[in-house]
């Protein structure tokens, strides 16, 4: 809370953001940057200070559970709803590696994940929870599909399992369970390699 009050004094984070970006002495960059992202993460969001903005974006739920990517290009008057990704493909053997660009007067409805070295046009608008990977042309609207949805006729595995210390363990009621069976300890082994 103290930190998000020290950001509010500072101008806020996008205040913030220009006078890290107009600060040519190091440690008034690292200070600067330390407030930016300790402001963020008491909102559960990361804006990278590389990425680029063509003016402050438009937050009507406020800074919550955003997510942008550095090297991610976003134009002016861009409304940014919570829960948004715009996040870099990573992936060194994937055609789309790279960040998104962004054009002017976009609209990026909550949940929308936008990934990957794609063009968004200008006066897009992109529905809750879309998932936009490829190139869109200005003036269009990106919707999400009806979901589809498949009955399996055996009980689903939801667990989620990770490597903690060499050793594999499941999350099942508050508790990290080792794994201990050699076929589920195999299955493991061959799926996260």
């Amino acid at each position: 809370m103290f930190l998000l009050l020290l950001a509010k004094a500072f101008g806020g984070i996008w205040k913030i953001r220009q006078r890290y970006r107009a600060a040519h002495i190091n440690m008034v960059r690292k200070m600067y940057s330390f407030l930016h992202n300790a402001a963020l993460r008491q909102n559960g969001s990361w804006i990278s200070l590389s990425a680029t903005f063509g003016g402050e974006p438009c937050f009507p739920h406020g800074i919550h559970g955003i997510f942008i990517s550095g090297e991610a290009i976003v134009g002016k008057n861009c409304v940014i709803f919570q829960q948004v990704t715009i996040g870099s493909n990573t992936l060194y053997d994937s055609g789309g590696r790279g960040s998104p660009t962004i054009g002017d007067n976009c609209y990026i409805g909550a949940g929308a994940k936008i990934v990957g070295k794609i063009r968004i046009g200008n006066n897009v608008r992109i529905g809750a929870n879309a998932f936009v990977y490829q190139d869109v042309n200005n003036n269009s609207i990106i919707t999400c599909a009806t979901p589809r949805i498949i009955q399996m006729q055996k009980r689903l595995n939801n667990s989620f399992y990770h490597k903690y210390k060499g050793r594999w363990e499941y999350f099942d009621d508050g508790a990290w369970i080792q794994v201990e069976e050699t076929n589920e300890l195999d299955k493991l082994d061959q799926g996260f390699i």
